[in-house]
């Protein structure tokens, strides 16, 4: 570099006090596959794209990409390029810091690593760019965080610890620790999964609100998900990219649909014979698990208050409530996971005094988010299929042939034959939600509990897993879900609880309860 003298030479880029990325024919391998080919894209100031693609497609690994988390795969003409104050960077050491990304893997990691602190402390480190919480916070700090919970809605969660909320309550926190941080280029990868239908308008109008010229980048597989202030669209399909320009004219439905065609292939007339009988012999049906009076404390705070629940064989209930009204809750208590506070009751089928819950659990297929963050990211994919025959995480011991030929079976009925020697750090989260499908169907369950199954999912691949749940329902499998979107369950579910601030508020048949599935 030529050595100035005099008066400072002026730079030849703008000092934008936002970040503009440059990528030129960059592409990405990872574990020898090319998950993205030959990108070209570049972000300026005040641009707000849409990011879209199947499951699969490498929106997640494009995000990582873009934030300096992964490195492109070196060829001769590969660009990738930050500007910033007047300065530009091949490298995002200068940037990494004022990049913020937000995806279910950060939200996975709290959980995985037991980092339980106070929604407060948390939504702080955003201030100090750490993970945990290293600097005592000062009161203008305090300031600051109440400032970015309230203009959330979520001011009220300040005090809790984070592990204690709902997973959309989280999301939120999360959200707050990203904005404090006052990032100069935001990355959102499915930031309004788990949310409910408040707080996802709450997140809306802010991305909608902001008057600078904070360039942001919203992935997203829900036409209905897209912030109205969106300027353009990068659609990628199998790691390359099909459209990049303004949104006006991008392809938009065709990649990820749009709210007619999501909604037009409702299944419930495949369901109605099944749930017509199962409302008329409901009471001859087999109980396989009930609550009687439950209420469930976790960390010293009541979640769950006086619920009473039977849930026979063959039939379907739908559970559903805002953020933090003790969904996941009931599920993991009908698993097992939680234990019922005196005064209440649990009965599960086979399970007597000094009988192992595992037994119980062996005959329940389970999909929630907490599995995902559960499970080492370096475990093949066979080996989680394989541990849902004992209901554990991982195996302890070496798979039976017995383990073997069903895990094969269960990855061949989710399309994921050829995915048994991938690790799950590989996957994209939708490819990992389809990996805990088939640990949760290889032991043919008699109960499916499922929480929020179709987060983070694309259109063709919720039609697919439906289509498994239902069958499995039409063979006699009761099902268990837990929902913010009680339109996706029309005419599915026989039976509906509803929650709010862990009560029930209307529970039975569907039919006797049809204002709460509106």
């Amino acid at each position: 570099m030529q050595k100035q003298t005099g008066a400072v030479a002026s730079s030849p880029y703008p000092a934008s006090p936002y970040i503009e990325v440059l990528l030129k024919h960059v592409d990405l391998h990872r574990a020898g596959r090319k998950v993205l080919e030959d990108i070209n894209w570049r972000i300026r100031p005040g641009e707000r794209w849409l990011l879209a693609g199947p499951n699969g497609a490498g929106k997640t690994q494009f995000l990582k990409l873009v934030a300096g988390i992964v490195w492109p795969t070196p060829r001769p003409r590969t660009v990738r390029q930050y500007l910033w104050q007047g300065e530009r960077s091949d490298v995002p050491q200068l940037t990494r810091e004022e990049i913020v990304y937000l995806g279910a893997e950060r939200q996975d990691k709290y959980e995985r690593y037991g980092w339980n602190t106070s929604a407060q402390r948390i939504v702080g480190t955003g201030i100090y760019r750490s993970d945990i919480p290293l600097d005592v916070l000062t009161p203008s700090d305090r300031r600051r965080i109440h400032t970015v919970l309230r203009r959330l809605g979520v001011a009220h969660l300040a005090r809790r610890p984070l592990l204690s909320l709902s997973y959309g309550e989280r999301r939120a926190i999360l959200l707050a620790r990203a904005l404090i941080s006052r990032p100069k280029l935001l990355l959102l990868d499915e930031v309004l999964n788990g949310l409910d239908e408040t707080n996802r308008r709450r997140i809306s109008r802010w991305l909608q609100g902001q008057k600078g010229r904070l360039p942001w980048v919203f992935a997203t597989h829900d036409m209905g998900e897209v912030p109205a202030s969106v300027t353009h669209a990068l659609l990628l399909e199998a790691g390359r990219i099909v459209y990049a320009g303004r949104v006006g004219t991008a392809p938009i439905t065709r990649v990820i649909g749009g709210p007619v065609q999501r909604h037009a292939r409702r299944p419930s007339s495949l369901l109605g014979p099944v749930r017509r009988r199962t409302a008329g012999r409901a009471g001859r049906k087999p109980m396989l698990v009930r609550l009687t009076g439950a209420s469930v404390y976790l960390d010293e705070r009541r979640v769950l208050a006086d619920i009473s629940l039977t849930v026979r064989e063959g039939e379907f209930w739908l559970v559903h409530g805002p953020n933090g009204s003790g969904k996941t809750t009931l599920l993991r208590t009908l698993y097992g996971d939680h234990g019922i506070a005196t005064g209440g009751r649990v009965e599960r089928a086979g399970i007597v005094a000094g009988t192992p819950l595992e037994r119980f659990r062996k005959k329940v297929g389970l999909v929630a988010p907490h599995l995902q963050a559960d499970y080492p990211r370096d475990l093949r994919v066979t080996e989680v299929v394989q541990s849902g025959r004992h209901a554990s995480i991982g195996l302890n011991d070496r798979p039976s042939a017995a383990d073997r030929s069903a895990a094969r079976r269960a990855l061949q009925r989710f399309d994921l034959a050829t995915f048994g020697k991938r690790t799950l750090r590989e996957l994209s989260y939708g490819q990992s939600r389809r990996v805990l499908f088939a640990r949760a169907f290889v032991n043919e369950p008699r109960l499916l509990l499922l929480d929020e199954p179709f987060a983070g999912i694309d259109a063709a691949t919720k039609r697919a897993l439906l289509a498994q749940i239902l069958e499995a329902h039409r063979r006699g499998s009761a099902v268990v879900v837990s929902a913010h979107s009680v339109r996706e369950w029309r005419g599915v579910a026989s039976h509906a609880i509803e929650l709010g601030r862990g009560r029930a508020r209307r529970s039975g048949p569907r039919s006797q309860r049809s204002r709460g599935l509106r």
